[in-house]
């Protein structure tokens, strides 16, 4: 065990998943001269944004690549993409965290899971020496085995996307939930409708629930397959007394493909293609044969709908569990860096841009550690990809002592169109990504981020 400050200095900075926020945190460590290891749980580099890869962005290009991975990139010859074109989720893998992910050579670890964070010999209740006591990841492989790795830093961009919000009031799962999930009534968030999933949903009556932007575009993909499939029936439930919420600012989201999602929800609505349930309130699943019967509360009381799958849509929450050993200082209400937490609350705050923040915003009482990316918005939504670049920018900064630099934060995003102010409460939950598809139809599905 290293028991001296200039012996935990030397050890690398260990950054929590290969997604775009940990492999820009590992441009960045490295641009400052410092070591970064980068420890991924999947078998590749974004493993997450793989699973819905068919997304298209609602972001351009030139929000999703991060300074320090360019200069990177382009010393090695790398040609940046068009910036004002949408990629979708495989076109970001492929076009540029594959290349960076190389890049970077051997500071990838794949099939490392981390499962929890410590401190070297001691737990989260002593206090002597901590500062300089190296940090402790525990890493488990596929085979079983594990392995701990010391770190001088620990930044957590592990994301939320393993985690979805239960579907049943309260924040808690729904009797029946789980089951009905382990049958295969209840498909994973962000299905590739028109793509792999096709067969799964083509004649079939879907409910979707929640009221983000990933429901705006589960509820367009399933209308564009109701074209060709005509007995495809699609319903749509949320908690909220109506959907307007979900149509954003429209014409005015100074993202145009964000807008359009909205639009493009609301013509479909008003076509009547969409049956829609408001007031709904989950309490219950039962199967019924190869069936669903979905049981809930609404405005008029008791409601019974029976589909063939449920599409859930209600947004992710961060998983904590393995920091459980560290000491935190989280919002208690969107489970955020405390005082991040106030910025981004979607009771009070909706609108797409946050006041600039770095590395003093997320810093908690344990020296070193750090939650960034999605992960950092804990359950709160409207997160973007550029806020994570600058949030890893200024961390790195602060831990190569450059402390002008890691308080120089700047923060443009495009605004929504509209803010909680201008209609009372927040949606349903956040989602992870933000989808949107743009124009007409497209053959790789959605949008995000």
């Amino acid at each position: 065990m290293q028991d001296s400050a200039a012996d935990t200095h030397d050890l690398p900075v260990v950054i929590i998943g290969a997604g775009p926020v940990g492999l820009a945190a590992a441009a960045h460590v490295r641009e400052r001269g410092l070591i970064p290891m980068v420890l991924e749980a999947g078998d590749s580099v974004a493993a997450a944004i793989r699973t819905w890869g068919h997304t298209r962005l609602f972001s351009p290009w030139r929000y999703n690549i991060d300074e320090a991975a360019r200069r990177l990139l382009e010393a090695g010859g790398w040609q940046e993409p068009d910036l004002n074109v949408l990629p979708t989720g495989h076109e970001l893998v492929d076009g540029y965290l594959v290349p960076l992910a190389e890049g970077l050579h051997d500071v990838i670890r794949t099939d490392s899971r981390v499962v929890a964070v410590s401190r070297e010999g001691i737990d989260k209740t002593r206090s002597a020496n901590r500062d300089a006591t190296p940090l402790l990841v525990r890493i488990a492989r596929p085979d079983g085995s594990h392995e701990d790795v010391h770190a001088r830093s620990v930044i957590d961009a592990s994301g939320t996307w393993s985690q979805p919000n239960p579907l049943g009031r309260s924040g808690l799962p729904a009797p029946g939930e789980h089951r009905a999930a382990a049958q295969g009534l209840i498909a994973q968030p962000l299905p590739a409708v028109n793509g792999t999933d096709r067969e799964r949903f083509a004649g079939r009556h879907v409910l979707v629930v929640g009221a983000g932007h990933s429901a705006a575009n589960t509820l367009l993909d399933l209308a564009e397959l109701a074209e060709d499939v005509p007995e495809t029936r699609i319903s749509w439930a949320v908690r909220s007394a109506d959907v307007s919420r979900t149509y954003g600012g429209e014409a005015d989201d100074e993202l145009a493909a964000r807008g359009a999602l909205g639009s493009r929800l609301r013509t479909l609505v008003e076509s009547g293609a969409v049956d829609v349930h408001t007031s709904f309130v989950i309490s219950g699943f039962e199967a019924t044969g190869d069936r669903l019967r979905v049981l809930a509360t609404g405005a008029a009381g008791p409601e019974d709908l029976t589909v063939d799958v449920l599409v859930p849509a209600t947004g992710f929450r961060p998983d904590l569990s393995i920091l459980s050993e560290l000491r935190l200082e989280m919002d208690p209400a969107v489970e955020a860096p405390r005082r991040l937490g106030p910025l981004i609350d979607p009771e009070f705050h909706s609108c797409g841009s946050v006041e600039p923040h770095g590395e003093q915003v997320l810093s908690h009482p344990e020296p070193g550690f750090y939650i960034v990316g999605m992960k950092s918005y804990g359950r709160a939504p409207t997160f973007l990809m550029a806020t994570g670049y600058e949030q890893v920018r200024s961390i790195a900064a602060a831990l190569a002592g450059d402390r002008a630099a890691a308080d120089a934060v700047h923060l443009d995003l495009p605004e929504t169109g509209v803010c909680s102010a201008d209609f009372g409460a927040s949606c349903d939950a956040s989602d992870e990504p933000q989808l949107v598809t743009v124009g007409g139809p497209a053959p790789s599905s959605s949008t995000c981020c």
